[in-house]
């Protein structure tokens, strides 16, 4: 959709010359380098190369330029300039495109992390581009499980379903050696009553980010692939960044630069952080088969050695299987593995009868997390910030968190919605879960692969008789699923963190009810603050919320709300990630009035609601 830019609006845009008043050459090329680059990347240059291609007796007598601005990519706009030049009887036309970025936040990297804060920034309504130096989505799938919590974030993009509706739930996972079955953990709904996606969903990264790319284009969006971060510097006020496309650079303005950038982060090293950890010794492979054999079908398979292990499991979107293992030592340091170097190993340890490999890759896992998550306005998330051991599933969704925790900080502080001090919470609440979670898949991955006593007692006694046990009871269920549905994350130690009513702590995640008397996280999807009371809201309170616009909910109090851990008419002030800042059990308008004067917080929403 086009619309011109007048006068009033961008004055350095349209400029009009009468035929009485000539402009030479020199006034024109100062006029148009030193009022246009401003606005233009890169046009002062191309408005003097096109000049520079005119006749050199030609005097230029009548200048007209009409600006005519369209949606371009990620917020960027493509702006045409039409220069008239008329000499005598004769009109030559020269036409200059140059791209105008308004775009208030620059994300590198397209994987998970990066698109994921790209969809939170486009429902925000914050400005934004998403740059990516691949030509094309990756299709090594090295994560595989999307846990609740992430799914509870997808709720709130207003996609959850669809994503539930593409993955498999892991309703079983059988532990085997070989052709033989040792145990069968029973995972279904093993999370009932503690989230509205009670299981582990199975959705492979590679479909994944396909998925997300999808999104963002049915919102006029599309990452711009084959571009890369060749240089940035930050100066208090703004970032200046460079990127390369196609041999081609550009610099650019963004007020924040986000690196999800992976392992070998471009931003991370131009922040000079370090990456403290390792390596692991194994590499790995992911191959995409058509296979026949021992392991369940429709199920998740974790078929176990010595040292090593093979993971087999459905893809329902090309009805094939997938394996993601270890490559033997004695083909470790070996260039250009290929699938029939281990065929015979893998159809050994999986149990399984590989008729056709529709895809072979291998890679390395490291275990690091970055010295830091922000310096001044550049941020890092995902695998840029912390890479992980595959045990667990949990790193791609810790990236996920990332992205949703640090997205509607940026929104808040650039629409002037909060104070800007809240961005340094998105360091102090995420990079402890990450060191904490990077040394607990540490240890439980060198349990696994390792060769001591210990590993010897986890493989044969813990993973395959003391787990089962535990699963057969609700209280172990529970226990297990918030262990690995991020449901247990918390930001207790952060300074939006405040109060305690009943159980729930400032820093919670918000507990979910469903149920006949409604479910408490339907609201969430506002994306906004918002005041949760769990019974009858005080006359103070109300007022309160309503003079900063910010919605008030009331719930009906019941034997759930009571198992949750909520209390009685206390008011819970939620954030829009759905944790809760400030916990009050006496519902003390005051205390809300402080906490929202202290980070001068403002509500996105200017209806008030009531349930």
């Amino acid at each position: 959709m086009a619309a011109s830019v007048t006068v009033t609006h961008f004055e350095q845009l349209v400029v009009q010359q009468s035929p009485e008043q000539p402009v030479q050459r020199a006034d024109l090329e100062a006029h148009l380098a030193t009022r246009l680059t401003f606005y233009f990347l890169h046009n002062s240059v191309s408005v003097q190369r096109a000049i520079q291609e005119c006749q050199e007796d030609v005097e230029i007598g009548w200048f007209e330029r009409e600006a005519i601005v369209r949606n371009h990519m990620s917020n960027s706009r493509i702006c045409i300039l039409h220069i008239f030049t008329i000499v005598g009887k004769h009109c030559a036309t020269m036409t200059v495109e140059a791209l105008l970025n308004d775009a208030e936040v620059l994300i590198v990297g397209a994987g998970p992390s990066g698109l994921v804060l790209a969809l939170c920034l486009a429902k925000l309504g914050v400005t934004f581009r998403i740059v990516e130096k691949s030509s094309g989505p990756g299709q090594a799938s090295r994560a595989i499980a999307v846990q609740a919590r992430i799914l509870e974030f997808y709720r709130q993009l207003g996609f959850a379903d669809e994503v539930v509706n593409g993955g498999l739930k892991m309703e079983r996972l059988h532990l085997r050696k070989g052709s033989r079955e040792i145990a069968v953990l029973q995972f279904g709904d093993f999370g009932k009553n503690l989230s509205a996606f009670p299981f582990v969903l199975s959705y492979p990264q590679d479909v994944h980010e396909k998925f997300l790319i999808e999104k963002l284009a049915a919102v006029g969006i599309e990452v711009e692939w084959n571009t890369e971060l060749v240089d940035f510097a930050d100066d208090g006020k703004r970032v200046r960044v460079t990127l390369r496309s196609q041999g081609a650079e550009e610099i650019s303005e963004v007020a924040f630069l986000c690196g999800c950038d992976g392992a070998h982060s471009r931003v991370r090293q131009g922040l000079n952080l370090t990456f403290p950890g390792g390596t692991y010794e194994q590499r790995f492979f992911v191959a995409d088969v058509e296979e026949t054999g021992a392991p369940v079908k429709g199920d998740i398979n974790i078929c176990m050695g010595v040292d090593t292990f093979c993971l087999v499991f459905p893809i329902r979107s090309v009805k094939q299987d997938r394996l993601i293992g270890i490559v033997p030592k004695e083909l470790a340091d070996r260039e250009n593995v290929t699938f029939d170097d281990i065929r015979a190993y893998v159809e050994k340890l999986a149990g399984v009868k590989v008729h056709k490999v529709n895809w072979f890759s291998t890679y390395h896992i490291h275990h690091r997390v970055a010295e830091r998550f922000r310096v001044g306005r550049v941020f890092i998330a995902g695998d840029a910030g912390h890479v992980h051991s595959p045990v667990g599933g949990q790193g791609m969704n810790t990236g996920i968190g990332d992205a949703v925790n640090l997205a509607w900080k940026l929104a808040a502080v650039i629409q002037s919605r909060a104070d800007a001090s809240i961005l340094d919470t998105y360091e102090s609440e995420r990079i402890a879960f990450a060191r904490s979670l990077v040394a607990t898949t540490d240890r439980l991955f060198q349990e696994i692969v390792g060769r001591g006593l210990g590993s010897y007692m986890f493989r044969n006694f813990v993973f395959p008789v003391l787990l089962p046990l535990a699963l057969k009871f609700s209280s172990g269920r529970k226990a297990q699923f918030r262990l690995i549905s991020q449901v247990r994350i918390n930001y207790r130690q952060s300074a939006l963190s405040e109060g305690i009513a009943g159980e729930i702590h400032g820093g919670d995640r918000l507990p979910w009810l469903g149920g006949p008397a409604g479910d408490n996280f339907e609201v969430l999807n506002s994306n906004d603050w918002q005041v949760h009371v769990y019974g009858e809201a005080q006359a103070a309170m109300r007022d309160i919320a309503a003079n900063h616009e910010i919605p008030l909910h009331m719930f009906t109090w019941n034997a759930a709300a009571r198992a949750a851990g909520l209390s009685k008419d206390a008011a819970y002030l939620v954030r829009p990630d759905g944790h809760v800042a400030l916990a009050d059990s006496k519902q003390d308008a005051d205390s809300l009035e402080c906490f929202l004067a202290r980070f001068k917080i403002k509500a996105r929403a200017t209806r008030r609601s009531s349930k």
